[in-house]
C-alpha cells in the first residue's frame, strides 16, 4: 500500500500517518478527528472486548476528554478561584477532627472530664455538709434538748439510765427521804413497797397545800447548772408540785407524771422519777419541794439527787 491510497482493501492496511506526507495530503489525508486514521472514508481500528466506552463525549483534537461526574462529585465546570491563572493561593487543607478521640484530634478532652471531676467532688463534699447539719438537727429532737433554757428549771421523764450512783461518780450529794426536813403535815412510812431509799423510807401526807419537803444541799464544787432530780410513786394518776431553789420558785411545775403507767390506786407499781434544771451556787443551797395551790399533789416521796448540767430526756 502507497500512502496516498484512499480506501484500503483491508483496514490494518490504512497509513495512520498518511496526512504527513505530501502524497497522502494530496490523496485527501487529514489529520483524524473523528477516531480514523486520517482518510476519508477509512475505518476504525478493531479494539479488544470492554475497551469502548459509550456515552462519554469525544474530545476535540489536542484536548483531555471529558470524564463523567460521579454522584457527589463536585461539577467539572466549577474551578476554585485559587485554580484559575492569577488566582490567590490555596488555602491549606483543614484537619478533620478525629472520630476516635472523644471529638478532638489528639486525644481525649482532658479539660472537659476534669470539670467533670471537680463538679462531682464539690456535689459530695455539699452532699456531706447537708447530711452532717441534717444529723445533728435529728439528733437535736431525738435527745429532746431545748434550744432556749427556761427561767429556772425545767421537768420532763428521766431516763432510767440516771441513777443515784450516776451523782456519787460525780461526788453530788444525794438525800433519802428520811433525812429531808418535813413540814406541813409530812411524815415518813414504809408500808408501800418499791421505795428505793434506805429500808423502803418514804414521805407521806404530801397530798394537801402546804406540805412540803426541804433539803439543804452542801458540798457543790461550784456555781452553774443542775439537774435536782426526785423520786416518786403516783397511784395510776399526773400528779404536780412546786419547786423553789434558794428561796425562788420556779415558774415550772415539777411534773410528778405516771410514767409508771400504774392502775388506778397501785402506788406498788407508781414508782418512777422527774427532774428539773437549776442554777446553784458553789457551797450551800436550799431545795424545797412544795404542795402549793392549784398542784395535784397525791404522791409518795422518797429520794431527792443532784447531776451536773441540764440534762435531757435521754441521759
Amino acid at each position: 500500500m502507497t500512502s496516498g491510497n484512499n480506501g484500503a482493501s483491508t483496514p490494518e492496511d490504512d497509513d495512520p500517518f498518511g496526512y504527513l506526507y505530501a502524497d497522502g495530503q494530496a490523496n485527501g489525508a487529514q489529520p483524524p478527528s473523528g477516531g480514523g486514521y486520517g482518510y476519508p472514508n477509512s475505518v476504525n481500528r478493531v479494539r479488544a472486548v470492554g475497551q469502548r466506552q459509550y456515552g462519554q463525549q469525544t474530545a476535540a483534537y489536542g484536548q483531555v476528554p471529558q470524564q463523567p461526574t460521579a454522584y457527589g462529585s463536585p461539577s467539572a465546570h466549577y474551578a476554585a478561584p485559587e485554580t484559575l491563572p492569577g488566582g490567590g493561593a490555596p488555602t491549606a487543607p483543614v484537619q478533620q477532627p478525629s472520630h476516635t478521640g472523644g471529638g478532638r484530634s489528639g486525644g481525649p478532652n482532658t479539660k472537659g472530664l476534669l470539670i467533670g471531676a471537680i463538679a462531682v467532688v464539690a456535689a459530695v463534699v455539699i452532699g456531706i455538709g447537708v447530711a452532717m447539719m441534717g444529723g445533728d438537727s435529728q439528733k437535736d429532737k431525738a435527745s429532746g434538748s431545748s434550744s432556749g433554757a427556761p427561767s429556772t428549771s425545767q421537768s420532763s421523764q428521766p431516763s432510767p439510765s440516771n441513777s443515784n450512783s450516776a451523782a456519787a461518780e460525780q461526788d453530788l450529794p444525794t438525800i433519802d427521804a428520811k433525812a429531808l426536813r418535813l413540814d406541813g403535815g409530812t411524815t415518813t412510812a414504809s408500808d408501800v413497797k418499791g421505795a428505793k431509799a434506805d429500808g423502803g423510807v418514804y414521805v407521806t401526807g404530801f397530798n394537801a397545800v402546804g406540805a412540803s419537803v426541804t433539803w439543804t444541799v452542801n458540798g457543790i464544787p461550784k456555781s452553774g447548772k443542775y439537774s435536782v432530780y426526785v423520786g416518786y410513786s403516783v397511784p395510776g394518776k399526773d400528779g404536780t408540785a412546786t419547786l423553789t431553789v434558794n428561796g425562788t420558785a420556779s415558774k415550772t411545775p415539777v411534773d410528778l407524771k405516771n410514767w409508771a403507767g400504774a392502775g388506778g390506786g397501785d402506788y406498788e407499781k407508781g414508782w418512777t422519777k422527774t427532774y428539773n434544771w437549776v442554777q446553784l451556787n458553789k457551797g450551800t443551797n436550799t431545795v424545797k419541794l412544795s404542795c402549793e395551790q392549784g398542784n395535784q399533789c397525791d404522791a409518795l416521796l422518797d429520794q431527792m439527787w443532784l447531776v451536773k448540767g441540764w440534762v435531757d430526756s435521754s441521759s
